[in-house]
């Protein structure tokens, strides 16, 4: 059994503040982390490499279904934040990984065009209109998609639009993000954002957190989903086998009181 499981939730942070003060600087780590975390994880490892002691953190960005992918053929790394939790206990059953910690959660929000409109119906029975082009990331490279997918299922069975609806709402859903040959996101602009001003998509199924982000960019729409609709998104992290010290220094941060301030900074709630 891995040191990490010997570790009950109550009493890991103790130990992890125990053995902080002990461990020295370190090359840096490497950490890949699902494209969503972008902006809240750029401020986390900005503080961690100031704190005393800091080590230099190296972030790799993705989908997480494909950094999951890259991680299991071998990729070198000391941290995966995925935005589910499956990948991370993925990594572990298979031996490349210790065990899985949420660390934040998110939700589903509907970023929309501002010439989008609801025409007098529910949000979820508009998205139903074979004229509305519907964007969503890709399943199973990118949990988004697979949220998204969760949503339509639940749209269907919790009586909010007729049977058959799920599927309709699968088949014309856009696949436009995340995927293995998706086009790269551009480096100076939100990529929901830039796929509505480009009109690949009428309104796009994404976090909340990323709609936020992309209307501070431009003037879009953020609509919320009904509370019993909507799907939760726990995010979870494993620490790469063989553990460096500085790896779960980073992971105590990122867990942690300041963590969890840059987190929530950015709309993510507590794990």
């Amino acid at each position: 059994m891995s040191r990490l499981q010997l570790l009950a939730p109550r009493v890991a942070a103790a130990v992890l503040a125990v053995v902080v003060p002990q461990v020295s600087a370190q090359a840096a780590i490497t950490v890949l982390a699902a494209g969503s975390l972008r902006a809240a994880l750029t401020e986390i490892a900005a503080d961690f490499e100031a704190a005393p002691g800091g080590t230099s953190v190296k972030l790799v960005f993705g989908a997480s279904g494909l950094l999951r992918d890259r991680l299991q053929a071998g990729e070198a790394a000391d941290v995966f934040a995925s935005a589910n939790m499956e990948h991370p206990q993925a990594l572990a059953a298979s031996g490349r990984a210790e065990p899985a910690l949420p660390f934040a959660r998110n939700a589903l929000c509907a970023l929309a065009a501002p010439s989008f409109g609801l025409n007098g119906q529910p949000l979820v029975q508009r998205l139903l209109d074979e004229s509305v082009k519907l964007g969503i990331s890709t399943p199973k490279a990118d949990p988004s998609g697979d949220y998204a997918f969760a949503l339509f299922d639940r749209i269907e069975t919790r009586g909010a639009a007729p049977a058959g609806s799920a599927a309709r709402l699968k088949a014309k859903a856009l696949q436009l993000t995340g995927g293995p040959d998706s086009p790269a996101p551009p480096k100076d602009r939100n990529i929901y954002g830039a796929l509505l001003a480009g009109g690949e998509a009428d309104v796009f199924i994404t976090y909340c957190t990323n709609a936020e982000i992309a209307r501070r960019e431009q003037p879009l729409q953020v609509l919320t989903l009904p509370d019993d609709l909507n799907v939760s998104a726990t995010y979870g992290l494993s620490l790469l086998r063989p553990v460096s010290p500085a790896a779960l220094r980073f992971v105590a941060h990122l867990r942690g009181a300041p963590g969890q301030r840059r987190l929530a900074a950015w709309g993510f709630a507590a794990p």
